[in-house]
């Protein structure tokens, strides 16, 4: 005869579905910039997260998913960070410094990750074709938050929010690609005064 307890039985529960997602996300992220997006496979990464291959593919169809999943992470963060540093500020050069210095931030595993999956995309029909309706949320959304500074602080830049922000975006990539190998050849300010002095000195003013 059993006599044991109801509260001697250790319950068991599964964890919920978007337990489990971020797991797989964050083991995905370590996993990766610790061996490379190519160097990297499900396997791993499922081990990492405490799982089976299994709960990888029941949440995301291949690696390129995993990856892609990953940066929109990453964007939403930025996007987020930009908006409240924007909330506290008013004219043009507070925003400036604001939105620089939010972009401006540092992660060079992240960059490298992207940069290897940039290469992935420009050679690779199929990989391409997320990867560039990736890049277009990112900037309609950063776009929006942009848009929206300039509504509620009306300022004549003679730059709409879409052209700025694509300048944002080319300049943050180029200063953190020059960066990876150099940290100390990109001081932490030269983005907020380059915007700075671009917009100082736009023929549209």
């Amino acid at each position: 005869m059993d006599d044991a307890r109801p509260d001697d039985v250790t319950v068991r529960t599964r964890p919920r579905r978007d337990e489990v997602r971020a797991r797989v996300l964050a083991a995905a992220r370590t996993v990766f910039a610790e061996r490379g997006f190519a160097g990297a496979s499900t396997d791993q990464v499922a081990a990492a997260a405490g799982f089976t291959k299994g709960a990888v593919y029941s949440n995301f169809g291949s690696k390129d998913d995993l990856f892609l999943a990953l940066m929109d992470a990453e964007v939403t963060a930025r996007v987020v960070a930009v908006e409240h540093a924007l909330a506290g500020t008013a004219d043009l050069a507070g925003a400036l410094a604001a939105v620089g210095g939010e972009l401006s931030r540092r992660d060079p595993g992240w960059q490298l990750l992207y940069l290897e999956f940039w290469q992935r995309a420009v050679r690779d029909v199929d990989a391409r074709a997320a990867f560039v309706a990736s890049r277009r949320d990112l900037r309609s959304r950063v776009a929006g938050v942009v848009e929206q500074f300039l509504a509620d602080h009306p300022v004549r830049t003679g730059w709409d929010a879409e052209g700025l922000t694509l300048v944002l975006i080319a300049l943050t990539n180029g200063l953190a690609l020059e960066a990876l190998p150099d940290p100390d050849a990109v001081p932490a300010d030269v983005l907020p005064r380059v915007l700075a002095d671009l917009l100082d000195g736009d023929p549209g003013r």
